[in-house]
C-alpha cells in the first residue's frame, strides 16, 4: 500500500521534546488515514526548497519511494529568507524549478506528487484581515507550478488564512506558539511566535490538509483510504 511522504519545513515537521508543545501538522496527519496507510514526515526544521534538495533530503526520499506512492511537498517559509542565501530563492525562478524537481522525482519513480501552498502566518492587515503577503510570493507561485504541470494543489495557504479570518486576531493565537515567562520549562523567557504551531493549531492545520485531499478529484485514489473525517474532529 502506498505510502505518503511529506517534504516540507517547520510547520509541518515532527517536533522533538525539547521543542514541545510546538507540534508540526504532519505530527496529525496519519489519523486521518486507515492502518494500511503509512504517513513517513520527512519534513525539517529550517529547510527551504534550496537547502532541502542541496542537502540530500530529497535523494533520502528517493532511496525509499515506491512506485503508487505520494510525495506532499510544502515549502516557501524560509525560501523567502533574503538573507540567508542558503535557503532564499526568487519565486518568480529558483522556487518554481525546485518544485519541479520534486515533482519529476516523484513521477519518475511511478508516484504521485502534491503541491500545497505554504500554511499562513498569522499576520493580519490594519484593516484586520489576514496579511495576503504571510508568505510572500510563494504560494501564488505555487500555485501556477501547479497548473503548468498538472500537479495536485492543496491551497492550504488560503484554507488557513480562511481559519484566521474566522478565528479573528485573538481568537486565532492560540494555535500558534504563544507562552508567557515561566508557563513552560523549554520556554523559560516566554515565546511570541506566529509562524509555528501549538499542539491545537498542529491538528486543526492537519485537519485543513485532510479536508483539501478528500475534496481534490485528482486524488480519488487516496481518499478512498481516509477515515471519516467526523471521527478526527476536534
Amino acid at each position: 500500500m502506498p505510502t505518503l511522504y511529506i517534504a516540507g519545513d517547520s510547520t509541518a515537521a515532527q517536533k522533538g521534546a525539547d521543542q514541545k508543545p510546538m507540534t508540526g501538522w504532519g505530527e496529525y496527519l496519519q489519523g486521518y488515514f486507515g492502518p494500511e496507510i503509512t504517513v513517513d514526515n520527512r519534513a525539517i526544521n529550517g529547510r527551504s526548497t534550496k537547502s532541502y534538495l542541496e542537502q540530500g533530503r530529497l535523494a533520502d526520499i528517493e532511496q525509499d519511494f515506491q512506485p503508487g506512492d505520494y510525495l506532499l511537498i510544502q515549502f516557501g517559509h524560509n525560501d523567502e529568507k533574503q538573507e540567508d542565501p542558503a535557503r532564499y530563492t526568487d519565486p518568480g525562478k529558483d522556487y518554481r524549478l525546485n518544485l519541479i524537481t520534486f515533482i519529476d522525482s516523484a513521477r519518475s519513480r511511478g508516484g504521485f506528487p502534491v503541491l500545497l501552498t505554504s500554511v499562513s502566518r498569522r499576520r493580519f492587515t490594519p484593516q484586520g484581515d489576514p496579511d495576503p503577503l504571510a508568505v510572500g510570493a510563494y504560494p501564488q507561485a505555487m500555485r501556477e507550478v501547479a497548473e503548468l504541470t498538472g500537479t495536485p494543489l492543496l491551497d492550504l495557504f488560503a484554507s488557513s488564512q480562511q481559519l484566521y479570518r474566522k478565528l479573528g486576531i485573538e481568537g486565532s493565537r492560540h494555535l500558534f506558539m504563544h507562552l508567557p515567562k515561566s508557563r513552560h520549562p523549554n520556554y523559560p523567557e516566554g515565546i511570541t511566535d506566529d509562524t509555528h504551531f501549538s499542539n491545537e493549531g498542529a491538528k486543526q492545520v492537519a485537519e485543513l490538509v485532510a479536508e483539501a485531499i478528500r475534496h481534490s478529484a485528482d486524488l480519488s485514489a487516496l481518499i478512498q483510504h481516509m477515515q471519516p473525517l467526523q471521527q478526527n474532529r476536534i
